[in-house]
């Protein structure tokens, strides 16, 4: 069977995210003041070949956490659906 995993990156939320800061201190200069703490991550979709959604989530997991998340600094959540 094959899945399609989605998965979500961001920053762990103790550390800083200059990205996010600098997006959060612009949001006043384009008329967007009352938005603020803008956190920026990554999106990640791939698909997945197993014979069940156990072994999906499995590979999924490993993925993230071998090659596609750094998890010193980044926290990840993932969501499988069968395609």
């Amino acid at each position: 069977m094959k899945f399609r995993a989605e998965i979500d990156v961001m920053p762990h939320k103790a550390l800083l995210d200059p990205q996010g800061k600098a997006v959060s201190a612009s949001m006043g200069n384009v008329g967007l003041s009352e938005i603020t703490n803008v956190r920026i991550g990554k999106h990640i979709t791939l698909e997945v070949e197993a014979s069940n959604e156990s072994e999906a989530n499995s590979k999924v997991d490993e993925a993230c956490k071998k090659l596609l998340v750094n998890m010193t600094v980044e926290s990840f959540e993932f969501s499988i659906t069968k395609i």
